[in-house]
């Protein structure tokens, strides 16, 4: 694999300019921004923490020629938000979101979700079993399993002077680099500053609302809940297929391949050697060809 497909220079420049847009749907007490780029059958892309629907910016040029793509920003995380605390908890973004692609005129879609947006996607696929024709995940939350790092941001984020010890660590390129922060998000630790951190990082840091809509966004998750789905995963019987950064140390693929069997129809589990939890800001090509084969029913049949 050449440098160029790891970091991704997908070249279309029209439809990433159609995607950089934002656009802004009202359901409930939320208000969702996504954006959309695209012709075809709709495709649903989930973000995980902290980022927002920009981070498949590069992976929606080669989708957008076979897909309408829609990636919203899950409550409490990029543009949007709401006045209802039971929005933020993984029900209730899944609930959103449903109700966000209704308002769109969605009609059904292939969903896929990356870190806690595979959370979310599950919780969506639930809702919608109907509408969901095909679910991918890409390094997400396994029931059992506790992220490093995340059950204490979630205690640091319940304390007073919340707000502006995360500000500082989040300034700090230090901190970004480490372990704490995104080391354990890319291969290439140069990817985590320049459009990255401009993208996810500064808008944190230059909006007290922005970070105040994250914490919240932490404090609701709640990981028991993740837990449950254990048992959960044998209702979603669309057809199921699973990318992985085997590398991780978020999510290790041990742990995933084992959480694999839970899902009554899974069609294939394909490795990235050296991909960790962002596998599409790192491998956009793979992430784009594995979801154009898997969703146009060309993936393999069984898991390896």
């Amino acid at each position: 694999m050449t440098a160029d497909h790891r970091r991704g220079t997908i070249q279309q420049p029209g439809a990433a300019e159609e995607f950089a847009s934002r656009h802004f749907v009202d359901v409930g007490h939320a208000r969702v921004c996504y954006s959309k780029a695209g012709n075809g059958p709709a495709l649903v892309l989930l973000h995980g923490f902290p980022l927002s629907g920009l981070t498949w910016r590069k992976v929606v040029p080669a989708l957008s020629q076979r897909f309408t793509c829609y990636a919203p920003d899950l409550v409490g995380l990029g543009n949007s938000a709401s006045s209802d605390s039971a929005d933020f908890a993984s029900p209730g973004q899944g609930k959103v979101i449903q109700q966000a692609l209704r308002a769109l005129g969605v009609s059904s879609y292939a969903l896929v979700g990356n870190d806690t947006g595979g959370w979310v996607a599950r919780e969506l696929a639930l809702l919608d079993p109907d509408r969901v024709t095909h679910l991918g995940l890409t390094n997400t939350e396994i029931p059992g399993h506790r992220p490093p790092w995340i059950p204490l941001y979630q205690l640091m984020a319940r304390m007073p002077g919340s707000s502006l010890a995360m500000r500082r660590m989040l300034a700090s390129r230090r901190f970004r680099r480490s372990a704490l922060g995104f080391r354990g998000c890319f291969q290439d630790l140069g990817l985590i500053e320049g459009e990255f951190a401009e993208l996810f990082v500064s808008p944190l840091v230059s909006s007290q609302e922005r970070l105040s809509l994250m914490l919240r966004f932490l404090v609701c998750m709640k990981f028991e809940r993740i837990d449950r789905f254990a048992e959960l995963h044998g209702k979603l019987t669309m057809p199921v297929s699973f990318l992985w950064g085997a590398a991780d140390p978020t999510f290790p693929e041990k742990t995933a391949r084992a959480m694999a069997s839970q899902f009554p129809n899974v069609a294939h589990f394909k490795s990235i050697p050296n991909g960790k939890l962002f596998v599409q800001e790192e491998y956009p090509e793979v992430v784009a060809q594995w979801l154009i084969e898997f969703v146009a029913g060309i993936a393999r049949s069984s898991v390896p």
